[in-house]
């Protein structure tokens, strides 16, 4: 059976290797569409003052890159009427601000005007608690028990209904593979996180972020995972096969709505090296 697997690959390789006739399939192409990646990080013991939004727009499928949006005026307001701009560097469709004031609980607005279109959105900046120190590695995990392991923890307010991102970062994966979870279940408890790959071995660093979020973003990003069907994924807009519409509203023309979510969120993270 193994000696008829091989012979039947190569066939099959020959076959296709001699095919001379290039097969182009046409697919049809929507418009553009705006794309706004207006995630507010602010990360536990930083300042949090330098963040950045980014500007692009839906390109065809076989395109490899994401066309970058020039040309925006940007800004994010709170409560107290604070401004803070987002300049661009230039060319890059990345906005910067070198001054923002990050403040848990504190509602905030974005604001952008572009080729005659303005977009909204307001949220609040959500907390988040502390990764535990403690992490634990069982080298007899995964699903079949031959991958190695770890849990890690973070402790939930039992006075609050309370939403989280998970991000883990290996050399295996191109992309963070990202996770949601709510304390529905868990209210107050200790949450536990478990992470498994294949080719984890002694040495490899897991680089570990988690972000406090709001149940909106959480519906949303939810949505995403579903749609992407997996959490590794290849970013947020590469191969959703549907629209996941974000908080961000065209208020010119309701129609040409973007992609993207305005979210604030404080982050934890944590490096843990493989034993």
């Amino acid at each position: 059976m193994k000696i008829f697997k091989i012979i039947l690959i190569l066939t099959i390789g020959l076959f296709l290797t001699s095919c001379e006739d290039v097969i182009d399939v046409d697919l049809d192409t929507a418009a553009p569409r705006l794309v706004i990646d207006a995630s507010i990080d602010w990360v536990k013991n930083t300042s949090g003052s330098e963040q950045k939004i980014k500007l692009s727009t839906t390109t065809g499928y076989y395109n490899a890159e994401f066309p970058t949006v020039s040309g925006a005026d940007i800004v994010v307001t709170n409560t107290a009427n604070t401004v803070f701009n987002f300049v661009e560097n230039p060319g890059t469709g990345e906005y910067i601000c070198t001054d923002f004031e990050p403040i848990i609980g504190e509602t905030y607005t974005l604001t952008i005007n572009l080729n005659g279109e303005t977009y909204t959105a307001t949220e609040k900046l959500i907390n988040v608690p502390d990764i535990k120190d403690t992490i634990d590695q069982n080298d007899k995990g995964g699903i079949m028990g031959d991958n190695i392991e770890i849990t890690y923890y973070y402790q939930d307010d039992p006075d609050h209904d309370n939403y989280y991102l998970n991000s883990i970062i290996t050399s295996y994966i191109v992309f963070p593979q990202y996770e949601v979870e709510s304390d529905n279940n868990q209210q107050g408890n200790l949450i536990s996180e478990i992470y498994w790959h294949e080719d984890l071995k002694p040495g490899d660093v897991i680089n570990i972020k988690l972000y406090g979020i709001s149940k909106r973003y959480y519906k949303y990003f939810n949505k995403i995972l579903q749609a992407s069907g997996n959490s590794g994924g290849g970013g947020m807009f590469s191969t959703t096969p549907t629209a996941v519409r974000g908080n961000i509203v065209n208020q010119t023309n309701g129609e040409k709505f973007p992609y993207g979510y305005f979210r604030l969120s404080e982050v934890d993270t944590k490096s843990y090296t493989i034993k």
